[in-house]
């Protein structure tokens, strides 16, 4: 089985897919186009995520980083701010790097450095926190995601082109965007492409269309390989009465000219998914999503526990098998 991840929607959807079915059977192939580099250091942030939270080591309250961290080097980098030149990224703080994290980001830039590749390098990772799962970056290639600002603002001026995590961290998705981007997407190389065809199902988690599952599909050949497969494919909404149980996922898609619904996201996904999970409170607009050429499968998706996870992962998988059985 393959899911599509991004982020912390997905990371508890996995969470709770390892208690339906065995672990060894996933392959998450998980969105790289956020990943930076800071402090010299190349960050997966949503790589780290999956990880953590298989792991069972992620922070409960943040929803990413590791639990019981500590801040020493960040703290230790404000010693500098005083003496930054005006333009210099040295010493930047604002993307908080906890002390044990730090560890994970050495080890991923020695490997990348050596000459490994960023898949290998996952798996590594993934093995010595103890998964079972496959855990893949979507591309060995770099992608990078960049949002248009649509005004001026402290970011910059309408029309700019920003790093993702400019606007995502530095400025806490708190800025309006025009468009976005993935420089390399068309490019780069989906190896895991290959799995696709005989894959149980296909599962694109509960994540932002746009930002954590739109840079996958950017990349060549994806939307083809799905599209075969398209009654294979179910999908979890991650917008549930019309907002992003987390992060920007709901302004972004009202900016971007689309509807902050479940009905938004079911025209999103048509062109190669045959299933939307929606939640409860989204029943009324299940025919709508039907009307839009997806089944709809009304279950409760708010991932509060494991237990509520995993049974929303259950609902998922069966959804996906009836749809293969008709």
């Amino acid at each position: 089985m393959i899911v599509l991840a991004g982020g912390v929607g997905a990371a508890r959807f996995l969470r709770g897919l390892r208690l339906a079915i065995d672990p060894a059977r996933v392959v998450a192939v998980v969105n790289t186009g956020d990943d930076t580099t800071m402090h010299g250091l190349r960050i997966s942030p949503d790589l780290d995520t999956v990880t953590y939270t298989l792991a069972g080591a992620i922070d409960p309250g943040r929803g990413w980083g590791l639990a019981d961290e500590t801040w020493r080097a960040m703290e230790g980098l404000g010693r500098y701010a005083a003496v930054r030149p005006g333009g210099s990224a040295a010493g930047a703080d604002w993307f908080r790097l906890g002390d044990a994290d730090l560890a994970t980001h050495m080890y991923r830039t020695a490997r990348l450095s050596e000459g490994a590749t960023a898949t290998t390098v996952a798996a590594e990772i993934a093995r010595a926190w103890g998964l079972a799962e496959s855990v893949v970056p979507m591309c060995d290639e770099p992608v990078a995601t960049r949002v248009e600002l649509a005004e001026d603002c402290a970011a910059g001026r309408a029309g700019e082109m920003i790093d993702f995590h400019e606007y995502f961290v530095r400025h806490r998705h708190g800025v309006a965007v025009r468009r976005v981007e993935f420089l390399g997407a068309r490019s780069a190389t989906a190896g895991w492409l290959v799995a696709v065809a005989s894959a149980a199902a296909v599962v694109i988690a509960p994540s932002n269309p746009i930002v954590s599952i739109g840079p996958i599909r950017a990349l060549s050949g994806v939307d083809d390989a799905l599209r075969a497969v398209r009654e294979r494919v179910v999908a979890v909404s991650p917008i549930v009465g019309g907002r992003a149980l987390k992060g920007p996922a709901d302004r972004m898609l009202t900016e971007l000219g689309h509807e902050a619904s479940v009905v938004g996201v079911a025209r999103l996904y048509a062109p190669v998914c045959g299933t939307l999970v929606v939640d409860t409170v989204d029943a009324a607009l299940a025919d709508a999503v039907r009307a839009e050429g997806l089944a709809c499968v009304v279950t409760d998706t708010v991932m509060s526990d494991a237990a509520r996870a995993a049974a929303l992962a259950r609902a998922t998988l069966e959804a996906a098998a009836r749809a293969v059985r008709a």
